[in-house]
């Protein structure tokens, strides 16, 4: 049968069904004006609920921003978020924490309806919560707390202090894990900066005398107990780790960002965690990688922004690219709506059939097969 229907098709007598395309189309884009929107962060704790959140810019104040779905983002609405947020984290549905710029730190029970604010945690970035209860902080100046009541009390892991780094000029920005027990806390520290480079106008006034990229510290906590215990490892490196991604079988992607003169604006590295390997997976000139996602099954995505013009960050946005692989070593461009332009995007995959990407240029869009 299967056979006659091939013959039948090429003889023009029997249509096969073609193969469907997958293309990153615009569900959400605030288009108006007098304001925009900057979205610093996007999360989908079920395929069918997400939240973005970050600001608004109208006449030159900022406004906190916060959108939500119910529908799989289909519609989005806006929901009253109590700060300029910089990152936000779901445990459940309806369970999630907000972190504000100011380092303010808001917990929802019913979705983004409510917001209660916590203890405030000076320079925090991110937050990451294995349970109702049990959940960790990373931040500036070498910080990293850890909470066992949800978020009322932090105190600090003694670990992250232990790295040889100046506290002033050490981040932890990353924090994931693969399952229960294994994760990774990632950050990095720069040399301190010199009176020269302190003083000077920015790149884009200037992009003939950029410096050259130096080496800085990469800094890795990681835990096999769920976070009782944390090993310290650090190196040497170019670019800054800004994100780290691990999926259960063992699989892991970092991402490096350059900031200074280097001959690439970002790479990504490919990581097995079981063993502590690691290996170059993706790096090219005009492509500054911003986010990636790797689902616990299924292909890894890259967020990636096509520069304008020389300069690899540039305060003009550029084209939104978004890359596949399934092997995290040979990456496919994919189709993308053509308005859509950015100068970072983030992520969000709640699992290998549904993805979203959104931009600081106000615009979500999802991964759909047409």
């Amino acid at each position: 049968m299967k056979t006659l229907r091939a013959v039948l098709a090429l003889l023009g007598l029997l249509a096969l069904p073609a193969a469907s395309a997958e293309r990153w189309r615009l569900q959400y884009f605030h288009d108006a004006d007098d304001s925009s929107l900057v979205i610093a962060d996007l999360v989908f704790p079920t395929p069918q609920r997400g939240m973005a959140v970050g600001y608004f810019v109208e006449r030159g104040k900022q406004k906190p921003a916060g959108l939500a779905t119910t529908d799989g983002g289909q519609t989005w609405t806006k929901v009253a978020v109590p700060k300029s947020a910089i990152s936000v984290f779901f445990a459940s549905e309806s369970l999630g924490w907000l972190v504000g710029g100011d380092g303010s730190i808001w917990r929802t029970t019913d979705f983004g309806q409510k917001w209660t604010r916590l203890e405030r945690l000076p320079g925090a970035l991110r937050v990451h919560f294995a349970d109702a209860n049990r959940g960790w902080a990373v931040g500036t100046h070498k910080s990293v707390w850890e909470t066992t009541d949800g978020g009322k009390k932090w105190n600090p892991v003694a670990a992250a202090a232990e790295p040889k780094t100046s506290s002033e000029f050490t981040v932890y920005s990353g924090i994931a894990f693969a399952n229960a027990k294994d994760g990774m806390i990632s950050g990095w520290s720069k040399p301190q900066p010199g009176k020269a480079r302190r003083n000077r106008r920015p790149d884009w006034l200037e992009p003939e005398s950029r410096p050259r990229e130096v080496p800085s510290v990469s800094v890795v906590l990681e835990t096999r107990d769920g976070g009782t215990q944390w090993k310290v490892s650090s190196a040497s490196v170019f670019g800054r780790v800004a994100q780290v991604r691990l999926a259960p079988d063992g699989r892991g992607l970092g991402l490096i960002e350059y900031r200074d003169a280097f001959d690439w604006p970002s790479e990504v590295i490919r990581l097995d965690w079981h063993t502590g390997t690691s290996a170059s997976a993706f790096r090219r000139k005009d492509r500054a990688v911003t986010d990636v996602a790797l689902p616990p099954q299924g292909p890894a995505y890259l967020a990636a922004i096509e520069p304008p013009g020389t300069l690899a960050r540039s305060p003009v946005p550029g084209k939104l690219r978004m890359l596949k692989s399934d092997n995290l070593d040979d990456w496919q461009e994919m189709a993308v709506d053509y308005r859509a332009v950015a100068g970072r995007a983030v992520l969000a995959a709640p699992d290998a059939a549904h993805l979203w990407v959104a931009t600081d240029t106000g615009m979500i869009l999802k991964l759909v097969s047409e």
